[in-house]
């Protein structure tokens, strides 16, 4: 029984990897196209991801140190070692198929976090956008509508200020990808 619970944490594991994998690439894209009041909704689908993948990652320790425990290891086996202590028949070669896949889906998301990263460390001017700032007195203001110009200023200010709260909400987001716990169980740190 703790195989199966095991091999089925390991394919909800893999899911959320995918899924964690199509938001970075699809944040990535907003951040490309200079779309980056949608940062906060990418950062958000983000976050999300990442809860989901704590919780089965949480789940998936119970489920391997009870295998590894029921198969002779210590409860802080890594996926390799709970592979090589398998039973003959279908175990070993599921176990290695869910290792094989799961740092394949881990390296690709660690790759398209870094691209993120640098990409949203760019900013709006690397991506070919006109640089945002404050705007100077002379520039907006109309000598027939006193104030104007204040008002100009105080929305590009805004706009900045709102523009820099979400590039700095999506990194924090992006770069919560490291998943230490997941490399540990893959026998990778």
């Amino acid at each position: 029984m703790g195989a199966d619970e095991l091999s089925a944490m390991l394919w909800r594991e893999r899911r959320q990897l995918e899924l964690l994998l199509y938001r970075l690439e699809t944040q990535l894209l907003h951040v490309r196209a200079g779309n980056w009041p949608w940062l906060k909704f990418t950062a958000a689908d983000v976050e999300k991801v990442l809860e989901h993948l704590r919780f089965d990652t949480l789940a998936r320790n119970i489920e391997s140190s009870a295998l590894a425990i029921e198969w002779s290891l210590s409860a802080n086996a890594t996926l390799p070692m709970i592979t090589s202590a398998a039973p003959p028949g279908i175990w070993p070669e599921l176990l290695q198929e869910h290792h094989r896949e799961l740092v394949v889906l881990l390296k690709q998301v660690e790759t398209t976090a870094a691209a993120n990263v640098e990409a949203l460390l760019k900013g709006p001017h690397g991506a070919g956008n006109p640089p945002l700032g404050a705007v100077l007195p002379g520039d907006i203001m109309d000598p027939v509508l006193p104030g104007v110009g204040a008002q100009a200023d105080t929305a590009d200010d805004l706009t900045l200020l709102a523009e820099n709260a979400n590039i700095e909400r999506a990194l924090a987001a992006t770069r919560d990808c490291s998943l230490p716990l997941l490399k540990g169980f893959l026998g990778l740190e």
